[in-house]
């Protein structure tokens, strides 16, 4: 099977394995996440609050104030809300925003949860408005209001319920409503990983999974896995498969750096569809600005794939800006492509004038 980028066949493959969201090839994902803070590597500012906020619980015998998990796919925010749930004892419900499509559904679940227990909301922002509607009073005052019977004879009870946490993750905080947002208490965002961060993870894995990889090898993989844990654990397993059939089995930086470059995927991490983002804005619109509806046209992708997938990692490598008027290129994604940069006249709001 084959995508069509714009004229290029690429394989679907080579576009999932640097795609941070959740895909088939993950399954065995699970057996590699930690179960505790203490295993959880990373987001160091994040975890050492939230390891104040479960000890305070605890010593008060109370829930854990609800919490936001808000941050790029791929970060672990599906598993730091289990490892909140583990670090507090407490049963763990999960579901996601699209599954909840009438407020009975959100009603059966709630009513159903024990003291202290945690629910889990995947893709919080894409919530049904009535739904949200019974969230406010069950967060606020552990209570829902029930409407029994129909027409004239309806009528509406408030059920009180059991001290809960709920905790909500989204990659895209801006659309979750003010009402919902000001009710949580704790509020984290998740940042994307740095290579050394990873080379933790990716050694874990290997241990877990019984790869033998050298040092050099976990790192030549974390400079290319674009600040992604589920990334660098998607792509151990490919370079895995490649140091078995074409080395000793055992991952070296030679071994690694072979395999990726087969797959596609560059020194710093960026594969074709990266790669023809930007050049789409240098060759077809002089380096930008250049709107997003016409650069997800241009390079036959959705919008919310391009702010959520690829744009987040190309911003933090300094390929990218973003003004007013739409997506710039900078002079790294010039030398990164091998291509000359055109002299600057000046700038305006973030516009390039450029002399060829």
């Amino acid at each position: 099977m084959s995508i069509e980028i714009t004229g290029e066949i690429l394989p679907q493959e080579s576009k999932e394995l640097t795609s941070a969201r959740y895909v088939p090839e993950d399954e065995g994902e699970f057996s590699l996440r930690p179960q505790t803070l203490k295993e959880y590597i990373g987001q160091k500012k994040a975890k050492e609050n939230l390891s104040v906020f479960i000890e305070a619980a605890r010593r008060r015998e109370e829930a854990l104030d609800h919490v936001l998990l808000h941050g790029p796919p791929g970060l672990g925010k599906t598993t730091l809300a289990q490892i909140i749930a583990n670090e507090m004892g407490v049963s763990i419900r999960k579901t996601s925003g699209p599954a909840i499509e009438k407020p009975r559904d959100l009603a059966a679940l709630l009513t159903n949860l024990n003291d202290h227990d945690i629910l889990f909301v995947d893709e919080i922002h894409r919530l049904n408005r009535s739904v949200e509607e019974i969230l406010y009073p069950a967060m606020e005052d552990g209570e829902i209001d029930i409407i029994l019977g129909q027409g004239p004879s309806a009528n509406s009870i408030r059920l009180p319920l059991k001290k809960f946490t709920l905790i909500g993750a989204t990659t895209r905080s801006g659309q979750i409503s003010a009402p919902l947002r000001d009710r949580f208490g704790v509020i984290l965002k998740l940042e994307l990983y740095t290579p050394e961060e990873l080379e933790l993870i990716i050694r874990r894995s290997a241990e877990l999974l019984s790869i033998g990889i050298e040092p050099s090898g976990a790192e030549e993989i974390a400079r290319r896995c674009r600040g992604t844990p589920r990334i660098a654990n998607r792509l151990l397993k490919r370079v895995r498969d490649f140091a078995e059939v074409t080395a000793d089995g055992v991952i070296t930086k030679a071994v690694a750096d072979d395999a990726l470059t087969r797959l596609d995927i560059d020194r710093l991490g960026l594969d074709n569809v990266d790669r023809k983002l930007l050049r789409s804005i240098i060759q077809q619109y002089g380096g930008g600005p250049v709107g997003l509806d016409t650069l997800a046209a241009t390079v036959n992708e959705e919008t919310v794939t391009i702010e959520d997938v690829y744009e987040p990692y190309l911003l933090q490598q300094g390929f990218l800006t973003r003004t007013p008027r739409g997506r710039c290129v900078t002079k790294l994604a010039y030398e990164h492509l091998g291509l000359p940069f055109p002299m600057e006249n000046n700038r305006n709001d973030g516009q390039i004038k450029m002399d060829f």
